[in-house]
C-alpha cells in the first residue's frame, strides 16, 4: 500500500514538471531555426573612442540658456531692488568683488550726501543673451536687459533731485555673468555692469 503512494507522488511531480516546462516554453518560445547569429550582429571590437567629459559649457544649449535667463532675470530684479534699498547683504554671494565694491561705494556716497533712493521695479520687458564665451574654466555670458522701473533720488529734506516718482521709465542694461564650470557651485556671479 505504501508503494502506491510513492507512485502517485512521482506521477504528481512529473505532471507539475511538465506543466512548468510547457509554461516556460510558452513564455520563452522555442528555437525555430531562423534565429540570427548574435556574433554576426555586433562587431567584436569597439572603436577606440575617448570618453568626453561634459562640462556646463559643453551643454550650454537652448534648454541651458533658457534656465540661465530665468535665473538671470531674478538676479537682475533682486540686485536692482537691494541696491536701491542700500542693503547688499542678501546678494553679496552673487556679486564679484569688483562689482560689490562699486555698489558699496555708490551706496556709501549716497548715504554720505543724505540722499534716499526710491525704486519700484515694474518688470522685465526682455532679456537676451548677447554673447557667451569660455575663458579657461569660466563661462561668461553677457545679457541685454530691457526693464521698466519707477525711480527717484530724494535729498534729506525729501526734495526730488533726480528721477520722477510718478513716471515709468524704460531702462537698458548690459550685464555680464560668470561661472566656474569646474566648480560644484551652481551660482553665477555678476562680474560687470554697463548701461
Amino acid at each position: 500500500m505504501s508503494y502506491s503512494f510513492e507512485y502517485i507522488d512521482i506521477i504528481l511531480l512529473a505532471m507539475i514538471a511538465g506543466f512548468i516546462f510547457l509554461r516556460l516554453r510558452g513564455i520563452l518560445g522555442k528555437k525555430s531555426g531562423f534565429e540570427e547569429d548574435i556574433t554576426q550582429s555586433f562587431p567584436h571590437e569597439f572603436p577606440n573612442v575617448k570618453p568626453v567629459k561634459k562640462t556646463n559649457f559643453d551643454v550650454f544649449d537652448d534648454k541651458a540658456k533658457s534656465e540661465f535667463l530665468s535665473g538671470a532675470k531674478i538676479a537682475y530684479e533682486t540686485i536692482i531692488t537691494d541696491f536701491s534699498n542700500g542693503n547688499l547683504k542678501n546678494i553679496k554671494n552673487i556679486l564679484e568683488k569688483k562689482v560689490l565694491k562699486q555698489f558699496e561705494d555708490a551706496i556709501s556716497e549716497r548715504k554720505k550726501q543724505g540722499n534716499i533712493s526710491e525704486t519700484t521695479f515694474i518688470g522685465i520687458n526682455s532679456a537676451e543673451i548677447k554673447q557667451h564665451e569660455r575663458k579657461g574654466n569660466f563661462l561668461e555670458v553677457t545679457v541685454d536687459f530691457v526693464s521698466e522701473i519707477i525711480s527717484c533720488v530724494k535729498d534729506k529734506d525729501s526734495k526730488i533731485i533726480s528721477g520722477d516718482p510718478g513716471k515709468v521709465k524704460k531702462v537698458y542694461d548690459t550685464w555680464k555673468f560668470s561661472k566656474n564650470v569646474q566648480s560644484n557651485d551652481p551660482n553665477w556671479s555678476l562680474i560687470e555692469t554697463s548701461v
